[in-house]
């Protein structure tokens, strides 16, 4: 298993920040608190994601935080990121981790609880769980899970003898961030939240700060329970 951390999970999409100042907007993260980028394009060509990614890798260069690539593997070996994540409609995380080698991340999304049951445990590096909340960023036809969803795949997860972070995703803000990692979580994974957000660099430290004090409060709260 790869360290990975999930604390401040960006995700840079054109489709919601527009593709010109996609490294500007990376950038402006950087420092703040961004701790893990992926880049997510559905839209565009391979060539167009190859040069996109290549771009997005160097501004990450001076930087400890990893690039990783939605879906596509091609498009992570061709770039040279630092691996990929992919849904349970992707390529599967066997031919993924073939492919890409054991050095690679490879984070898995986790919808339901049969996702948790088939999850390949010794072949990820983290998963994210979701949609908690509602979210305009991505259409996703399945409802909500919500922080007991959250909680319960979770404990699910852990229970089968996961030990790789666990994210959560869509609809997290700063707001409610406390509460997502108070159900379970280890790190947020966010879109508009962090790239779409007028100060981008404020919203990256307030998102840290928010995961960082339902981490501590999460602990606080495993001390004292009987």
């Amino acid at each position: 298993m790869n360290p990975v951390d999930l604390s401040v999970y960006g995700i840079i999409d054109p489709a919601v920040t527009g593709r010109d100042d996609m490294p500007d907007r990376v950038k402006a993260a950087l420092g703040s608190g961004l701790s893990l980028l992926q880049y997510r394009d559905k839209a565009g060509g391979t060539a167009e994601m190859i040069a996109a990614a290549r771009t997005l890798k160097g501004v990450l260069s001076d930087s400890a935080v990893p690039l990783l690539i939605n879906d596509r593997v091609d498009v992570a070996l061709a770039a040279g990121a630092h691996g990929v994540h992919i849904g349970q409609s992707d390529m599967i995380p066997e031919d993924a981790r073939r492919l890409l080698g054991p050095s690679a991340i490879i984070g898995l999304t986790i919808k339901t609880a049969d996702d948790v049951d088939r999850a390949p445990l010794d072949l990820i590096d983290y998963a994210c769980i979701g949609g908690v909340f509602v979210t305009s960023s991505k259409d996703n036809p399945s409802p909500p899970v919500g922080l007991d969803g959250l909680r319960l795949m979770a404990e699910r997860l852990r229970a089968r003898g996961a030990r790789f972070p666990i994210g959560a995703i869509a609809g997290i803000t700063a707001n409610n961030a406390g509460s997502v990692m108070a159900a379970g979580a280890d790190g947020v994974a966010v879109i508009s939240a962090l790239f779409a957000a007028d100060d981008i660099a404020t919203a990256a430290r307030d998102l840290a700060t928010a995961v960082a004090t339902g981490r501590r409060n999460g602990a606080d709260s495993a001390e004292v329970r009987p």
